[in-house]
């Protein structure tokens, strides 16, 4: 009887044995194919049993999360979705995370290991800390005055804090409710396939992620490459400018939108924007000269995030004399966002200097402790000092006297740069309206906005489109927003 007793009991040690090894062999050799099998969905159900952190605008969340009562049991929720869709992103159980959502997704969810109270202290208890906050940068009647001055009209606006880099302002059009994907039923499907197919492509943000033809509002570049360089001495002075200017090595004429280009100075070119004198004095700058010019305002940089990724703006550095004399005047192959262009006219503001601009000012946990902030942000020269402040007048007479006299603000200084760019295959499509600007309060001691406005479908016969027209108005609303706050 005692030797079936033994016999019994080294069997069960050995089934416990067995038992332990395999519970090690899950755990330890195959615990991250069962982590990430699909069919596994604790980590999915543990993500939505709290709250999500919110992201906020002058101190009031935009975003907030609804208890659903389901299996995944908190949803997103958004106010004002479609307004500040371009800085949130959108948070679905379904399609995952974009823009804001997508980069601060740990502090938001509380999976962020900063949150834990100690170190590994989640791995031990396996709980899940309240999702942390994310303060951004937006000034809120900035962004609902670019929203409304684009109305139903494509386009987009970026608008940014010269002296800081903080960004104000980040509205694209047409936009989308990010509500409508954050479930995982069929309104959340319906969305995503009917966004998807818009030929408008509302989910695209337009001011950080599409890259445009800047058009004449390149000239400022081009204005300030030009006088580092000594290639330009005098404003007033005559540039020996033909009207029309023949590209160098070709037989294509280059002609002008407006009257009195021919061998106009600086200014007169640059108030009235003419083309053959920026694209003559880009080829007589050179393209190493250009180059480095655009390279310090932003171009050609494919690491710019504010945090989420920032499409490269670009200057070619492969062309030729004539296609230099094209891209000298922001066609060709020059492309830009808005922010690009934005940090351009802030360059303008602040004396030359180029500040990395960012979005999220600071986040905080639960509570409201204060987990990073954006503390001091790197600068780099796009110009001398003294080229600004002469593209500073460049641009107040611009408005003061020249195509952009609708974005004058009474009692503001106020600088800017019109542009109409070109595009589609033998320039057959609409033009794009461009506008950048800066504006300086007339008691303040700089400026406290600059800003980039970009218009894809103006509303208007096709001859009579122009930056001026359509976008100084909606640059101008955003200006008046920010002195006025």
């Amino acid at each position: 009887m005692t030797r079936h007793i033994r016999h019994a009991a080294l069997f069960c040690a050995l089934l416990l044995v067995a038992l332990l090894v395999n519970a090690a062999r899950v755990q330890v050799l195959h615990a991250e194919d069962y982590e990430t099998n699909p069919a596994n969905r604790r980590d999915t159900i543990a993500r939505y049993q709290q709250p999500r952190g919110d992201i906020l605008v002058d101190g009031r969340p935009v975003t907030g999360s609804r208890d659903t009562g389901e299996h995944l049991r908190y949803e997103r929720t958004y106010r004002d979705g479609p307004l500040y869709a371009p800085v949130t992103g959108f948070a679905s159980q379904e399609y995952g995370t974009t823009l804001l959502e997508h980069t601060e997704d740990g502090l938001l969810s509380g999976t962020a290991p900063v949150l834990a109270p100690l170190p590994l202290w989640n791995e031990f208890t396996r709980s899940r800390n309240a999702g942390g906050h994310v303060v951004t940068t937006i000034d809120p009647a900035a962004q609902r005055a670019a929203y409304e001055g684009l109305r139903s009209r494509k386009g987009a606006v970026a608008a940014v804090e010269p002296s800081t880099g903080r960004i104000l302002a980040l509205v694209s059009v047409p936009s989308y409710d990010p509500a409508l994907l954050s479930g995982n039923g069929a309104v959340a499907r319906d969305a995503w396939a009917r966004l998807n197919a818009d030929p408008d492509r509302p989910m695209l943000n337009r001011a950080v992620r599409r890259t445009y033809p800047p058009g004449s509002t390149f000239k400022v570049v081009t204005a300030a490459a030009a006088l580092d360089a000594g290639v330009v001495r005098n404003l007033d002075g005559p540039t020996d400018s033909p009207d029309p200017y023949t590209l160098p090595g070709t037989r294509t004429r280059l002609t002008n939108g407006s009257e009195g280009c021919e061998d106009a100075s600086v200014r007169e070119a640059f108030v009235w924007s003419c083309n053959t004198v920026f694209a003559k004095l880009g080829v007589a700058t050179g393209v190493e000269r250009m180059r480095a010019t655009a390279e310090s305002f932003g171009f050609n940089d494919p690491d710019v995030r504010i945090p989420f990724r920032v499409a490269r703006s670009t200057f070619d550095t492969t062309v030729d004399r004539a296609q230099l004399a094209l891209s000298s005047i922001g066609q060709y192959n020059t492309r830009a966002t808005p922010l690009q262009m934005a940090m351009v006219a802030a360059a303008v503001a602040s004396g030359g200097q180029v500040r990395e601009p960012y979005l999220v000012e600071r986040t905080t946990r639960a509570g409201g402790s204060t987990v990073s902030t954006a503390g001091s942000r790197p600068v780099r020269r796009a110009m001398y000092p003294a080229t600004a402040t002469r593209l500073r007048e460049l641009m107040r007479g611009v408005v003061e006297d020249g195509t952009g006299t609708k974005a004058a603000i009474p009692g503001a200084i106020v600088g800017g740069k019109t542009g109409t760019a070109q595009h589609g295959l033998g320039n057959s499509g609409t033009p794009y309206a461009w506008f950048i600007s800066w504006a300086r309060g007339g008691a303040d001691m700089e400026a406290k906005v600059a800003v980039a406005v970009v218009v894809e479908d103006a509303a208007a016969n096709r001859r009579e489109i122009s930056g001026g027209g359509t976008a100084a108005p909606i640059a101008r609303a955003v200006m008046e927003a920010v002195l006025n706050s």
